[in-house]
């Protein structure tokens, strides 16, 4: 790809970021190119398809969280890498409002742009959960696929202007509904509650 090319894209790739993160996945391809100064059709050429600008704008937060993964697997005890990634799938997943169904979707879906992303990332998680069930820290009877519904949850909550403020509550709730050991997270802030109490 040319330099001019490229740096276009890229201006494109910020703006449908903003716009995308303040009016959700719902947000219109015209009103994303009219924010980037450019018409309807340049913005066409780059991504011919509203899933095609979701790719390109989740690729590399996925990459990431799959990489991440892969730094608490040798980093971390198996029960804190897990509710670590955790927390970091769903403040990847709230960056842009609405893509949870998009994820959801491109899950089931081989020929979606979006498929191979997701499932690198489900697969991320699932080691993590493998790992945390090995070391007796996580429940046995959920998999990957639950995890991954279980995040995906958590980030919707997220997008619910009345109930984004019990967000954080939840994610402890769902953490302590997984996590099995008197030393995951949960546990630690259950302890501490009691102690000041």
């Amino acid at each position: 790809m040319r330099a001019d090319a490229r740096k276009n894209r890229d201006h494109l790739l910020a703006v449908a970021g903003a716009v995308i993160t303040e009016q959700g996945a719902e947000a219109s391809m015209r009103d994303i190119a009219r924010r980037a100064g450019t018409g309807l059709a340049t913005l066409l050429r780059h991504f011919p398809t509203r899933e095609a600008l979701f790719e390109a704008l989740l690729r590399t937060s996925f990459d990431e969280l799959t990489a991440r993964a892969g730094d608490l697997e040798t980093a971390n005890s198996p029960d804190d890498a897990l509710v670590s990634w955790l927390r970091d799938f769903v403040a990847v997943a709230h960056n842009y409002r609405g893509v949870v169904a998009l994820m959801v979707a491109a899950i089931e879906d081989p020929q979606s742009a979006l498929h191979t992303s997701c499932v690198t990332m489900r697969a991320a998680g699932t080691r993590l959960l493998g790992r945390a069930q090995d070391d007796g820290t996580a429940r046995t009877d959920i998999d990957g696929t639950d995890l991954y519904a279980l995040a995906g949850s958590l980030a919707w909550l997220n997008d619910q202007p009345a109930l984004a403020p019990r967000a954080d509550h939840l994610f402890d709730v769902v953490v302590g509904a997984i996590m099995t050991s008197p030393g995951s997270d949960n546990a630690k802030k259950e302890n501490r509650s009691r102690a000041r109490s």
